[in-house]
């Protein structure tokens, strides 16, 4: 499979609905065709905050943030991803997604609500 090039040529086909572009970008995975302008980990990142704008399910949420360590991120960077993204997806979403993340990056949100002194 021939990789899809990051151009304006690109852009313009995708806006005018090119069937077949439309379908090699959906089929095409970061391990056949990797980013020539975004490390592996930048990826991994940049498919964290897409899954939290999605409001996507939490299995989603484990492939993400497994992919986006795997690749060098550090939990902190996941975590900055999702503040990063805070502005854009409003405080409903955020909320929304905070649990998810944690859950992903192991943390045992009920064990670390009941240390809370509220």
């Amino acid at each position: 499979m021939s990789c899809i090039a990051p151009s304006a040529e690109t852009l313009r086909r995708l806006s005018l609905n090119d069937t077949r572009l439309v379908h090699k970008a959906l089929a095409t995975t970061a391990a056949e065709c990797p980013s020539p302008t975004l490390d592996a980990k930048a990826r991994g990142l940049a498919v964290v905050a897409s899954i939290v704008a999605l409001d996507g399910p939490t299995p989603c949420y484990q492939q993400a943030v497994d992919t986006a360590l795997a690749a060098g991120a550090t939990e902190d960077e996941v975590i900055g991803t999702l503040i990063t993204v805070a502005p854009v997806i409003g405080s409903t979403r955020l909320v929304s997604a905070a649990p998810r993340l944690a859950l992903a990056l192991g943390h045992d949100l009920d064990a670390d609500l009941q240390s809370w002194d509220v």
